[in-house]
């Protein structure tokens, strides 16, 4: 029990000082900038964390993409892909998921729920796969190719909405809105909680035990630790490794697009992502790529971004401090990691120095 528990410890306690050191953060520049911090995190606690509606309706509505978004960037990294496409992905599954709920009209099937989920998480994975293939095909890096697809993603959504997707009237550029049967169910009465955060959850909990306990998990961390060495032992083929990585990576990012959709915004339009995809790439750097982290992190994250919007809205600070507190945040545990890192070598090396070594001419005779 002890052993099961543990990892969920590590990512509790691990995000309990990722927050003390964020809250740090924030007032020293709150006060070296001539901000009035106890006013100001005064606000900042009241919109992430003042009242059930806030912990609910704001703080864990941002969180659910994130996290989603957060496994996406997450199952990539270990496999040693810099994805860092999951808005441009997170965008195709809610235009994919949009698409569908268009063609199912004002009367769907109680199927048809899960069909617009599953649109999104084939979309998303799709376009990952267009990376992947330039990978494998080409050897266009990830990171360009994924950040390029980021701008065609978003401008592809812009002709949607102002083309075929667009709401009857066309009038507004965006998707006309989702019927109630295709809209999430509320988990609790008088919040914006949906059954999102089920998913994030359990999606968590799978990816955590596939990674841990499978072999298809120790492929993908084996590629990821060291794609050469998989690709001696001659039982890891690398290239299949990594198309699943990019695929599942973007089927997740694709299904944070799709209940974005469906459990908060109820239209396609153009500004729909704030930036998770973006900020989902913090969500896992800062959880260390752990999936039960990632959860952690990105509430992290979400009652950042609820609580700097009611700063700036009661205390008049701009959010863009709460964006530099992020970043700083990142650069710090970067750091850490590295230095672990150099620490880590250096004993190695001392141990390898300290060993005794044969004479020239000895011999190692198998008994």
């Amino acid at each position: 029990m002890n052993r099961a528990l543990a990892p969920v410890l590590a990512a509790i306690a691990r995000v309990a000082v990722l927050l003390a050191v964020t809250l740090g953060l924030l007032v020293v520049l709150l006060v070296t900038s001539g901000y009035d911090a106890g006013e100001a995190m005064q606000a900042m606690v009241r919109g992430a964390a003042g009242s059930w509606y806030a912990v609910t309706s704001a703080t864990l509505v941002r969180a659910i993409p994130l996290a989603l978004a957060g496994l996406a960037v997450a199952i990539a990294f270990r496999a040693g892909l810099l994805n860092i496409g999951a808005e441009g992905q997170l965008l195709a599954g809610a235009a994919g998921a949009a698409a569908v709920a268009t063609l199912a009209g004002k009367t769907p099937g109680a199927y048809m729920l899960p069909l617009v989920l599953l649109a999104g998480v084939v979309a998303g994975g799709a376009w990952a796969g267009i990376a992947s293939w330039l990978r494998q095909r080409f050897g266009v890096l990830e990171v360009i190719s994924t950040i390029m697809l980021n701008f065609v993603a978003l401008n592809a959504v812009g002709w949607l909405v102002r083309g075929p997707l667009q709401e009857p009237t066309r009038i507004y550029p965006q998707t006309e809105a989702l019927v109630p049967s295709l809209q999430l169910p509320v988990l609790l009465s008088g919040s914006r909680l949906h059954l999102g955060v089920v998913l994030a959850v359990v999606l968590a909990f799978v990816m955590w035990w596939w990674m841990r306990a499978t072999a298809g998990g120790f492929r993908l961390r084996a590629v990821g630790m060291n794609a050469d060495a998989a690709a001696v032992s001659g039982r890891i083929n690398v290239a299949r490794v990594s198309l699943f990585a990019f695929l599942a990576s973007g089927a997740l990012a694709g299904l944070a697009g799709a209940v974005e959709l469906t459990g908060v915004t109820y239209a396609l339009y153009e500004s729909l992502s704030p930036g998770y995809g973006y900020t989902a790439i913090a969500v896992a750097l800062l959880a260390r790529l752990h999936p039960l982290g990632v959860l952690g992190t990105a509430v992290l994250f979400g009652a950042l971004q609820a609580g700097g919007n009611a700063m700036q809205r009661d205390a008049g600070v701009p959010i863009a401090l709460v964006n530099v507190v992020e970043a700083v945040l990142i650069l710090l545990v970067i750091a850490a990691d590295r230095l672990q890192d150099v620490r880590t070598r250096r004993s190695i090396t001392r141990t390898d120095d300290a060993a005794p070594s044969l004479p020239g001419n000895a011999v190692s005779v198998p008994s």
